[in-house]
């Protein structure tokens, strides 16, 4: 794509995963896997094109209240797949961050994760940060908590020290697929001026094509950040 405005940091809430097996008449789990799948194609995809940082939304506090059975399916599938996709993204010169709280997952998925991140390329270039567990509302809570610890009158720059995105610029643009309109709890405070873009495909069907299209969006937008 010539002459496009990428962005440095592009978010998505990736949505859909289960209205996607249900047309297919298969389990939850199928369009989970399937969903793996594109996040990682999408990862690609996004480097390739100059963006710097992708935060994905895998799961977020309130999919914890979710049914044991379908939450098991996606531990599983972090079990089964985690491990392998990371590799293939250092591969590529790609580091893994997270964000959320990691302590009410499983002991051994947690183990996995803290493995991914600390694995990473020391160099890297990219990097896919993982929401897990996580919620806007919750990481900010926690983040005041840790202010008031420390006993520190915070500004908004020193607040968004103690935010669990505080290694990462705020996105630039944020992405929901599978029709819905709202954001969900995801990057409240950072989104404060992120450009949003919406779209109607369920996500194991966002492929490379759907993610240019909303970063040419995305391009052709002024962004003004309140001013004139």
């Amino acid at each position: 794509m010539e002459n496009v405005n990428i962005p440095v940091h592009v978010a998505v809430i990736m949505d859909g995963n289960g209205r996607w097996a249900k047309k297919r008449l298969m389990p939850r789990s199928f369009g989970h896997n399937a969903g793996m799948n594109a996040m990682i194609a999408m990862a690609r995809k996004a480097k390739a094109m100059g963006v710097k940082y992708l935060t994905v939304y895998a799961l977020s506090t309130e999919n914890l209240a979710r049914p044991k059975e379908e939450l098991d399916g996606l531990f599983n599938l972090i079990r089964k797949y985690f491990t392998k996709n990371v590799k293939d993204l250092y591969a590529e010169g790609a580091a893994v961050r997270v964000i959320g709280d990691m302590s009410a997952l499983p002991q051994d998925v947690q183990q996995l994760i803290a493995d991914g991140v600390k694995n990473s390329p020391a160099e890297a270039q990219f990097f896919v940060i993982l929401a897990l567990n996580y919620g806007a509302r919750s990481e900010i809570t926690r983040a005041v908590n840790a202010a008031i610890s420390r006993g520190e009158r915070v500004t908004e720059q020193t607040f968004s020290s103690y935010l669990d995105t505080k290694e990462f610029p705020d996105p630039d643009l944020i992405i929901r697929t599978g029709g819905e309109l709202r954001l969900s709890n995801f990057l409240l405070w950072q989104a404060a001026y992120s450009e949003l873009y919406f779209t109607d495909v369920l996500f194991p069907d966002f492929d490379e094509k759907q993610f240019e299209k909303a970063v040419k969006s995305y391009s052709g937008r002024n962004r003004r950040f309140g001013k004139v």
